[in-house]
Parts: C-alpha cells; sequence; structure tokens
C-alpha cells in the first residue's frame, strides 16, 4: 500500500467517527447544495439591479428637465391691440405656448373652468392680469405665471395673478391626491403578491373574490386618510371613494390576470405598469405640458392619470372631464377582467 493509499484511508476513517457537522469539504470546493442556493440568490439579485434601472430611467426622463410644451393660454379682447399683444406673445413663446384669443373675461373664466386653459392673460397698461387655476397643476400654473411676468416685466408694469380654483389650505401644494395614488397602489400591488401563493389551491373565482374585497378594504381606508384625517378630500366622499375602488380594482385583476402567465416575474411587470410608467405620467408632480411627448401620451391613456386628473376635475372643477377620466379607470378594470378570463381558462387546461 503506498503512502498517498494510506493518507486516503486515514481521512475516509476520520470521516466516519467525527460529530455531525465537523467535517468539511476541502477548501475550494463548495457543496453542490450550497453552489445551487447561491447561484439562485444571484440570479433573484439581478431584480433589484432592474428596478434601480427602471425607476431610474423613467423618474430621471419624467422629472429632470420640465420644460413648457404649448401650454394652452388665451389672451382675452377682441381690439387689434389684444391682437397684436396676442401675436407678440405667440413670437415670443415659440412652442412653450399655444396662445388664442377669447372675448371676455367671462369666457376665459369658464374656459379655465373647464380645464381647455391653463392660463388666460388680460392685457391693460397700467395692471396687467394673469388668470390661471392652480387647482390643475401648481406646477403648470407657475410655469405659465413665469412667461406671463417676464412680458410684464418688459413692459415695466406688474403682473397681478389670479387664482380661478385655489387649493385648499390643507392640500397647499396640490399632491394629496397624488399620494392617495401612490397609497392605493402599493396597497393593491401588495394584495395581488399576498393572493400569488393561493394559484395551485384556489381558482381563479375565489382569488378574484378575495382581490375585490382587498380592493375595497384599500379603497375604504384611502378614503378614510384623505378625507376625515387629512382632509384632502373634503365633499363628494361617495364619488372619490368609487373612484379610489375602480383604480384599486383595476390593479388587482391587471395584477391576477398577469400572474398566471409571468409567475416570479409579476413584481417586476406590475413595478413596471404602476410605478415607473404610471406615477410619472399621472401629473400629481408635474403637468404633462412640462413633460416631453411619451408621458404625455402615457397621461392620456394610463389608470394614475385619470384617478389624479378625475379627482382634481370632481373637488375643484365642478366634474369638468370627469365622464373621460372614468371611462379610462373602467378601460383598465375591463383589462384585468379579460387578463383573468384568460388566466382562468389556461389554468383549467393545465389542470386537465
Amino acid at each position: 500500500m503506498t503512502n498517498s493509499d494510506i493518507a486516503r484511508s486515514a481521512v475516509a476513517r476520520a470521516a466516519q467517527h467525527a460529530p455531525p457537522g465537523r467535517y468539511a469539504a476541502p477548501a475550494g470546493h463548495a457543496p453542490p447544495a450550497r453552489r445551487a442556493v447561491v447561484k439562485g440568490l444571484a440570479l433573484r439579485l439581478i431584480a433589484p439591479v432592474l428596478v434601480c434601472l427602471g425607476l431610474g430611467v423613467t423618474y430621471l426622463a419624467a422629472f429632470q428637465h420640465p420644460q413648457p410644451h404649448r401650454l394652452e393660454v388665451a389672451v382675452v379682447g377682441t381690439t387689434p391691440e389684444a391682437k397684436a399683444v396676442a401675436e407678440a406673445v405667440r413670437g415670443k413663446a415659440g412652442d412653450s405656448l399655444d396662445v388664442t384669443t377669447v372675448a371676455t373675461r367671462q369666457a376665459a373664466v369658464e374656459q379655465l373652468t373647464d380645464r381647455h386653459l391653463v392660463g388666460a392673460f388680460l392685457p391693460d397698461p397700467a395692471v396687467p392680469e394673469l388668470l390661471v387655476a392652480k387647482a390643475g397643476s401648481s406646477a403648470t400654473a407657475n410655469a405659465t405665471e413665469a412667461v406671463f411676468r417676464a412680458l410684464a416685466g418688459h413692459q415695466g408694469t406688474a403682473l397681478k395673478v389670479t387664482d380661478i380654483a385655489p387649493l385648499t389650505k390643507e392640500d397647499p401644494s396640490g399632491g394629496g391626491l397624488f399620494f392617495l395614488l401612490i397609497a392605493l397602489t402599493v396597497g393593491s400591488q401588495v394584495a395581488v403578491l399576498v393572493l400569488a401563493p393561493a394559484a395551485g389551491a384556489l381558482g381563479m373565482r375565489v382569488r378574484a373574490a378575495l382581490g375585490l374585497a382587498a380592493s375595497f378594504a384599500i379603497s375604504a381606508v384611502g378614503l378614510l386618510l384623505a378625507g376625515p384625517v387629512f382632509e384632502v378630500v373634503d365633499h363628494s366622499y361617495p364619488a372619490v371613494g368609487g373612484m379610489c375602488l375602480l383604480y384599486s380594482a383595476g390593479v388587482v385583476a391587471v395584477g391576477l390576470g398577469l400572474q398566471t402567465f409571468l409567475k416570479h416575474f409579476t413584481p417586476l411587470a406590475l413595478m413596471g405598469l404602476f410605478v415607473m410608467l404610471n406615477l410619472t405620467s399621472a401629473g400629481g408632480l408635474m403637468g404633462p405640458e412640462l413633460q416631453n411627448g411619451f408621458f404625455r401620451w402615457l397621461h392620456s391613456c394610463w389608470n394614475g392619470a385619470g384617478f389624479v386628473e378625475g379627482g382634481r376635475g370632481l373637488l375643484y372643477f365642478g366634474g369638468a372631464g370627469l365622464d373621460g377620466h372614468l371611462l379610462t379607470l373602467g378601460l383598465w378594470l375591463a383589462a384585468g377582467v379579460v387578463l383573468m378570463l384568460l388566466a382562468a381558462r389556461s389554468e383549467k387546461r393545465r389542470t386537465r
């Protein structure tokens, strides 16, 4: 017997008589089970990197460099002087303003209330006046004011600014509805993730019922906080509560439908749909008029924008544009229901 054979025999006998857990594999050779765990964790850690990348790209692209883009404003008056002012404003502002004229101050106020305008300028040699509606978007109103304040400064006069739709003292920044949207979004996404492990044990019908119940609870909590607790919503509780439910149920329905097909990638998909693209285009921090074309397009059809703009129209503008925003929320819910029906059909086929 060679020396190497004697050494191997001694090591084998030592391993047999050693207490459990005391004998380890040689350095540099991890057990196969441990290597598999490390490899699995390494693959899963790609997800937070992708989340960081997605959030960084979308939020920086949406908010880093706001620029006015064709803000809908009007010059009040039908005289040649008023038309000359409109032409002058149009020439100086370029693509940042879309300038029209309206006949009277009352007509300008009506168009601001209907949210067809973001500002109306009343030229006056002594005290020029700008009408804005900060409840529609404080950032957009401030951008409009900056343009016309510079114009008045060139004329050597002080600009009077009149807000025809002021924000409440409980929500001076106008971000209350947006923060409510964030709460509803996160709560609804967590509801989907809680229901995901039950996919093998419970049918889609039961999971959908549980998801709807969760949406009712999430909406009730959101309305309670935004209403009586923080007074962001000071009237129209049933209508705002209905919008909360429409939005939450839409997120839950889309999530439950996608989970059947995407499995472990569902959290990433929900993050992309309802955080990266949804919150950036909702108009809560910045009006779409100050964002690039991609986010302006998202604002026209995404459910977060439907909730925020619908809520603003309901609370501050007498319901202006509410029908269109409710349609947006309803279409997202309908898309979620269709996804759930397709998922239920797929699950039945797999079971068979």
